[in-house]
C-alpha cells in the first residue's frame, strides 16, 4: 500500500462497544487512516477507549458536537486536549463566543486539536429549519454558519458531499472540509441518501472522508481502506 504522510480517510467506528471497535483496528493501519470515536462508542467507553486507540498508533477524531454555554464547551474541548486528540468539534450554532471559547481554550495545549463546526445536520430540510425559526435554505445556512467559524477562528466545519464544492469556493484553501456521507461506487447506501465517491469528494475539495460500513463491514477492511485510498491519491497532488 502506498506510504501516505497525511491520511484523509477517517474511519468511523460506529460500534456499541469497545470490544467491537478494537477488534476492527487490528484489521487497519493507522499510517493508513484515522479513527472517528463517536456518542455512542464513546458514552458507554469513555476516555479510555481513546488512549487505547492512540497507544496502538491511531490519531483520533472526537466527534461529540459540543453545544453549551461558552465555559462549558471551552472547559470539555480542553479536556479532549489533554486527552491527546486529534481532531474535535462543536455546533456552530453554539455562537461565536462559543467557538471563540473553544478555540482559546486549546491553543496553548502541547497538543492542540484541529478544531471544526458542525454546521446544519445533514438530518434536517428547509421545513425542519423554518420550524426553528432559521430562514433561508439549508445551504444558505451552512454557508453562513461556515463563515461564522472561520471569524470565531476554527480550522474547517464538517459539511455533507453536495456542500464541498461551495464551501470551497467560498472558503479560504486552508479552511478543512470534513466530509461524512462517502460511499465507494457500488457500495451499498445503507440509510446515506445525500452520498458522494472518495475521488467525488476529494476533487470537489473535501479535507477528509469519513466512511464507516464499506470499511468497517468488509471482509477484509484493509484492503477496502487501500482500494479507497490509492482511488484519492492520484487526486491529492493536483
Amino acid at each position: 500500500m502506498t506510504e501516505m504522510t497525511d491520511p484523509q480517510v477517517i474511519v468511523a467506528l460506529d460500534f456499541a462497544d469497545a470490544v467491537q471497535a478494537l477488534a476492527l483496528i487490528e484489521h487497519l493501519d493507522p499510517a493508513h487512516c484515522r479513527l472517528k470515536v463517536g456518542k455512542e462508542l464513546f458514552t458507554r467507553s469513555g476516555p479510555v477507549l481513546v488512549e487505547a486507540l492512540q497507544e496502538k498508533g491511531f490519531e483520533v477524531f472526537l466527534d461529540l458536537k459540543f453545544h453549551d454555554i461558552p465555559n462549558t464547551v471551552a472547559k470539555a474541548c480542553k479536556v479532549a486536549a489533554d486527552l491527546g486528540v486529534w481532531m474535535v468539534n462543536v455546533h456552530a450554532m453554539g455562537g461565536r463566543k462559543m467557538m471563540e471559547a473553544a478555540r482559546e481554550a486549546i491553543a496553548s495545549a502541547s497538543h492542540r486539536p484541529r478544531l471544526i463546526a458542525v454546521t446544519v445536520l445533514t438530518s434536517m430540510g428547509a421545513a425542519d429549519l423554518t420550524e426553528i425559526g432559521l430562514q433561508g435554505s439549508p445551504e444558505d445556512n451552512v454557508r453562513r454558519l461556515a463563515r461564522l467559524a472561520e471569524l470565531a477562528g476554527l480550522d474547517g466545519v464538517v459539511c455533507s458531499p453536495q456542500e464541498v464544492d461551495m464551501l470551497r469556493n467560498t472558503m479560504g484553501g486552508n479552511f478543512q472540509l470534513v466530509t461524512p456521507g462517502v460511499r465507494p461506487a457500488g457500495a451499498a447506501l445503507n440509510d446515506q441518501t445525500r452520498v458522494a465517491t472518495p475521488e467525488e469528494a476529494i476533487r470537489a475539495g473535501a479535507s477528509y472522508l469519513v466512511i464507516g460500513r464499506p470499511i468497517t463491514q468488509a471482509d477484509d477492511p484493509l484492503a477496502a481502506l487501500g482500494v479507497i485510498n490509492e482511488g484519492i491519491l492520484p487526486l491529492l497532488s493536483h
